[in-house]
């Protein structure tokens, strides 16, 4: 390769004060509220205790790729799966929570650059859902956190995706204005209804949105939608008798077959359908660790709603997904299938690092390459991020 891969997907470990260093003092009982309960610290959101990350101190912290058969559907016949969780003290690895020895890291790794995004944070716009004031202070201060330990473009290897929700669009727009101002590359939208007063919500498509999507679009920087707490385990999980809340190390079978792609695929229509990208031509968006499966399953319902309602789309929906959406896939997802529908220039290589459910090294995501020649490769590991974030990496 001509240049150092760009990781799509990379992940550090908060530490216990991300959402309150910055936090008003005010919201200090409604926002995010650490908690010592016995030998355990757990952690509240707006009083309630919240179980997304069942250990918020990450240690000891799971072991990069030790959960990747499991993902997969590799385990050897015979083999528990419960039995592949290996964990290790949080103190052997400064790299996960410092950012001089991430650099050091990436560079044994053979990584030029990497996205950054959180692990526990992806779970507070669910839990302080029913409080939108306190989602929004809590989500800036973690903004300030995130600058003031990772950076949001730290020596153009190190790009940190800030939080925003939508749920008060004038705040949101706020925020947006002093994201961009210090510099912010990448920020981080949930994929999920917005919520609203009154346990009301909206879609990412609302037009009282427009104003967010107009200063993102307008700057060039893309939003990200990654994995995370989206409520659809409270929403329709609970409904069909699975359990109503998401979190690691939760097992819920029904839940999760239920769940699985779901919240993706209806962010995206969302945004397609309600017109946000024919408003907004040059918004960019990029769907981190949500897999690739979905987005067939998208191009599928569009075109035939489509068919049947076509003054409800400016245009082939394919041709605005492809030119609008980029995608991280799974390991064990079909990507050549996945070029022909969106375009080799549209796939991220994203490798989870150091997730559990990740590889152990994130260029062991080149082996998922053996079909793509040369230049292809190229695209995927390096320069379709590079495009995306518009980076001189």
């Amino acid at each position: 390769m001509d240049a150092r891969p760009f990781d799509a997907d990379n992940h550090y470990y908060e530490t216990l004060d991300s959402c309150t260093r910055h936090l008003e003092k005010r919201y200090v009982d409604r926002g995010v509220k650490p908690i010592q309960d016995g030998k355990r610290v757990k952690v509240l959101m707006n009083g309630k205790v919240n179980g997304f990350i069942p250990n918020p101190t990450f240690d000891p912290i799971i072991v990069p790729g030790c959960l990747d058969p499991l993902f997969r559907g590799q385990i050897p016949e015979g083999v528990d799966p419960r039995s592949l969780m290996q964990v290790e003290p949080l103190g052997n690895h400064p790299e996960y929570q410092d950012q001089a020895s991430r650099l050091k890291v990436m560079d044994e790794q053979g990584l030029g650059a990497a996205l950054l995004f959180p692990t526990f944070a992806c779970g507070v716009e669910q839990g302080l859902k029913d409080d939108i004031p306190a989602t929004m202070a809590t989500l800036s201060a973690f903004n300030r956190w995130l600058e003031e330990d990772w950076g949001f473009a730290h020596e153009d290897r190190l790009f940190g995706a800030a939080m925003l929700s939508l749920a008060d669009p004038d705040a949101a727009a706020t925020e947006v204005d002093s994201l961009l101002e210090r510099g912010v590359r990448i920020i981080h939208v949930r994929p999920a209804p917005v919520p609203a007063a009154n346990g009301a919500s909206r879609s990412l498509g609302d037009k009282r949105h427009d104003p967010v999507w107009a200063r993102i679009a307008e700057a060039g920087v893309p939003v990200a939608f990654h994995l995370g707490d989206s409520g659809y385990e409270a929403t329709f999980g609970s409904a069909w008798g699975a359990r109503g809340d998401f979190g690691f190390g939760k097992s819920d079978a029904l839940g999760g077959v239920l769940s699985e792609g779901r919240a993706i695929h209806d962010a995206v229509a969302s945004l397609v359908v309600h017109g946000v990208f024919t408003r907004h031509p040059t918004l960019k968006v990029a769907s981190i660790e949500n897999g690739s499966d979905w987005v067939g399953q998208l191009v599928k319902h569009l075109k035939k709603k489509a068919n049947q309602a076509p003054w409800a789309f400016a245009e082939d929906p394919l041709d605005t997904v492809r030119r609008h959406v980029w995608t991280t896939p799974y390991l064990e997802e079909d990507l050549g299938a996945l070029a022909d529908l969106i375009g080799v220039e549209r796939i991220l290589f994203g490798s989870d690092w150091p997730h559990g459910e990740g590889v152990a090294q994130p260029l062991d995501f080149v082996a998922e390459l053996a079909d793509f020649d040369e230049a292809a490769t190229q695209r995927i590991m390096h320069d379709n991020l590079v495009d995306l974030l518009d980076a001189p990496v």
